[in-house]
C-alpha cells in the first residue's frame, strides 16, 4: 500500500485526484463520528470562516504540498503566499498557479521566509501552519519552526494578524512538542492580547476580545 500511494503522487495528475476526492473524504469523516484527523475540506472552511471573520484579505501559507489550500482559496483573497521547502513540490505549485497574479509560491525554508514577508506587508494577514513541518509524532522536521515562525507574526508591527495551525493534536509534548497548556500559558505571558483555541484538530490564535 505504501509503494502505491508513492507511485500515485508521483503521477502528473496526483494533485488533481487529491482535490477530487475532498467531499468523498469529508462525508466518509462524518459517517466516521467526526474523528480526531480532519478532511481537507473542514480546514478550506475554517480558513474562509477565519478570513471573514476578521477581514483578512492575504493568506500566507506554509507548507504547499500539491497546492490544495492554494486551489481551493484562489478566488477568496487578495494575495497568497504559499512556502514550500521542498523543490519539486514549489516548482510543480509555480507552474500550476503561474498565470494567477494573486498566488506567489515561495521556495525555501519557511523559518527563513516568513520573517522577510512579513516584512513586505501593508495589513493583517491570516497564516495557516502546516504543523507536518514541525517533525513531530516521529516524522523528520524542524522543531524549532512553529517557535520561530509564531513569535515573528505576533512580534510584527502590523497588528491583528490571525493564525491557524492544523494538527494540532501534535502539540502533545512528545518528541519536543509544546503542549497546548505551554502555548497558552506562553501566549498569556508574552502576548496577553491574544486568545488561543483549539477545535476540529485546528489551532487558532486570536486577538483577544
Amino acid at each position: 500500500m505504501k509503494a502505491f500511494h508513492s507511485f500515485l503522487r508521483r503521477l502528473p495528475f496526483y494533485a488533481l485526484l487529491k482535490r477530487g476526492g475532498h467531499y468523498p473524504d469529508y462525508w466518509y469523516w462524518k459517517l466516521r463520528g467526526k474523528p480526531e484527523r480532519i478532511p481537507h475540506l473542514v480546514k478550506q472552511r475554517t480558513v474562509l470562516e477565519y478570513a471573514a471573520k476578521f477581514g483578512l484579505k492575504t493568506l500566507i501559507e506554509t507548507g504547499t504540498y500539491y497546492g490544495e489550500m492554494v486551489s481551493a482559496m484562489s478566488t477568496h483573497f487578495d494575495a497568497l503566499y504559499s512556502i514550500e521547502q521542498n523543490n519539486a513540490l514549489a516548482e510543480r505549485a509555480a507552474k500550476e498557479f503561474a498565470g494567477d497574479s494573486r498566488i506567489h509560491i515561495i521556495h525555501g525554508d519557511s523559518k527563513t521566509v516568513l520573517p522577510e514577508l512579513l516584512r513586505s506587508l501593508t495589513q493583517p494577514a491570516l497564516f495557516w501552519l502546516d504543523a507536518g513541518y514541525y517533525g513531530w509524532e516521529g516524522q523528520s522536521g524542524d522543531r524549532t519552526r512553529l517557535g520561530v515562525e509564531l513569535e515573528a507574526i505576533l512580534r510584527d508591527s502590523i497588528k491583528g494578524h490571525v493564525v491557524l495551525m492544523d494538527d494540532a493534536n501534535g502539540l502533545n509534548g512528545k518528541n519536543g512538542a509544546p503542549t497546548i497548556s505551554d502555548l497558552t500559558a506562553y501566549f498569556a505571558k508574552n502576548f496577553p492580547g491574544r486568545e488561543v483555541r483549539v477545535a476540529n484538530n485546528i489551532l487558532r490564535v486570536i486577538p483577544a476580545k
